[in-house]
């Protein structure tokens, strides 16, 4: 099994590729994780890495050029992605702490009782979504955990869906990362997703609608068979 490993030191960091980016030289956790993928972290920011690259991909530690050791460089790593010419160049200055953790496998994410109905209810009444919808099954696994429903639209093509009881941009994240291993599939590829709450926050609509995400407010109470729409006033 593989391990989790973490190194605090002194670094800067090119992406070379379809994009190019530099992070100067400061103090910044990489982490390298047992599925290839490598993050580099700095103390602020929140979750989020100031730049990454993801699995499949290669990690390679040389020594640097001469030039590179005049300047302070000690080792140099390079992260090759398996599925374009795209690499991560991080030069180490100093390395003040390294250290790998098995972590084992990971249970994933368990709901809370509503969002865990809420889920039941749609693979349930999946034409919710729109007409024509169909069920493929529920918590889809993947190498980086389930996805909550995978179905197919009225024209054949697969959807994945994640649900939250309040949808905020993490959730539109979470969805994205699936997406992106789901499309490596070519049994199932394309796929398309639809983030589902009850309430979803107006940045999470914005950062859904800027990566192709549609979003699907559901109403809880008439899921469940208990709203009685006849009754209201509006």
């Amino acid at each position: 099994m593989g391990r989790v490993r973490l190194v605090i030191a002194r670094c800067s960091v090119d992406y070379v590729g379809r994009l190019k980016a530099h992070l100067p030289l400061a103090t910044r956790l990489l982490l390298v994780k047992a599925d290839g993928s490598v993050l580099v972290h700095s103390d602020g920011g929140s979750y989020k890495p100031l730049n990454w690259m993801s699995p499949p991909a290669t990690l390679r530690v040389t020594s640097p050029e001469e030039t590179e050791v005049e300047e302070g460089v000690v080792e140099q790593w390079t992260v090759q992605s398996a599925k374009t010419d795209d690499r991560l160049i991080i030069n180490i200055y100093e390395q003040i702490h390294d250290t790998s953790h098995d972590l084992g496998i990971d249970p994933g994410l368990i709901k809370d009782g509503v969002e865990a109905d809420l889920q039941r209810l749609l693979a349930e009444q999946i034409e919710t979504l729109g007409a024509g919808y169909s069920l493929i099954r529920r918590e889809y696994f993947t190498a980086i955990g389930p996805v909550d429903i995978l179905a197919r639209d009225a024209s054949g093509a697969t959807v994945a869906v994640e649900l939250k009881r309040r949808g905020d941009i993490d959730g539109v994240e979470q969805l994205t990362r699936y997406l992106e291993l789901l499309n490596r599939d070519p049994l199932l590829a394309p796929v398309r997703g639809i983030f589902a709450a009850q309430q979803i926050k107006p940045q999470a609509k914005v950062l859904a609608n800027d990566r192709g995400i549609d979003c699907v407010t559901l109403d809880y109470d008439a899921m469940r068979g208990v709203d009685d729409s006849e009754s209201r006033l509006f």
